[in-house]
């Protein structure tokens, strides 16, 4: 029959060298270190040491053991710490994001992963109504959403804000709202309530509805849309996030405005549910990280 402790005293014996050794250190007898061995070569079915007098030496299948029995306890180590949700260093991080949170905040959290080993993070792309159905099908512990989607196992908290921005080929010249009109706008899925909002907010007079404006293409991918900016089809909205994590940074610009406006960022939980303290930790370096970009 498996029995652990048969394998933490032949981890033992193997780093000391000596029964009597690991009798002391385990607070054992040292024919009760005998004993655990031969059951232990007995349920493997294999020798594991060659005894020489007082000393010995490890077979093969003693080596492959001694190889197994570490990862095992190492392995027991990382799961239990992961079943404690006051940990700050250790345990899973399940998070679920649109393209537009995650192309920074992904990143973000594996340079977290870097410098606290015990923490491992599983980061899933989605949009913000796969992530509530996914939420409540406790695929995700946590959700991070541009929109709250009603449903009555899921609380939202609004938990960040980012700048929208409103960007134009590097080249264009123009100012106004009849300079956009003419340029026409590239869509993507949050695209009409960022720029709907953004353009009343900083052309009151002017702007009626985007009804008025050239649709110039769609991707689904909001972190593409810049591409389709670079090549001067047209203006995009989009968060400040996606606009530093692009690689068309250099061929567009952010048109300068008076007026900001935000993307509101929410957290979504199953209800009831009480959020672990190695996620609420990150979340507010992320959020720091973010704060004094804003400086």
């Amino acid at each position: 029959m498996f029995n652990a402790q048969y394998f933490r005293t032949f981890i033992t014996l193997v780093e000391t060298g000596s029964f009597t050794e690991t009798a002391g250190r385990l607070n054992m007898t040292q024919p009760g270190v005998s004993q655990h061995i031969r059951k232990l070569e007995r349920y493997l079915q294999k020798s594991l040491l060659t005894r020489h007098g007082r000393r010995f030496t490890l077979t093969e299948s003693g080596r492959r053991a001694y190889d197994y029995a570490l990862r095992l306890f190492a392995e027991h180590e990382q799961f239990r710490h992961s079943l404690d949700d006051d940990s700050l260093d250790s345990g899973e991080c399940r998070i679920a994001s649109p393209s537009s949170i995650g192309l920074m905040l992904y990143p973000f959290m594996l340079g977290y992963q870097q410098m606290h080993a015990g923490i491992t993070v599983s980061y899933h792309f989605a949009s913000n109504n796969e992530i509530a159905k996914d939420l409540v099908a406790g695929r995700y512990d946590l959700g991070i959403v541009t929109e709250t989607v009603k449903h009555p196992k899921l609380n939202y908290q609004l938990w960040h804000q980012e700048p929208l921005c409103l960007v134009v080929p590097a080249d264009f010249v123009g100012t106004g709202l009849s300079d956009l009109l003419g340029l026409g706008m590239i869509h993507h899925p949050n695209g009409i309530n960022n720029a709907s909002g953004l353009l009343k907010a900083n052309f009151p007079d002017e702007f009626r509805s985007l009804d008025h404006f050239p649709r110039q293409g769609f991707t689904n991918e909001v972190s593409l849309v810049l591409d389709a900016v670079a090549r001067g089809l047209g203006f995009c909205v989009v968060s400040r996030l996606i606009l530093e994590t692009s690689p068309w940074q250099r061929q567009v610009r952010a048109l300068a405005l008076s007026r900001p406006v935000y993307e509101h960022l929410y957290l979504a939980m199953p209800s009831g549910v009480e959020m672990p303290r190695r996620y609420a930790r990150l979340l507010e370096e992320f959020r720091e990280q973010r704060s004094l970009v804003s400086q």
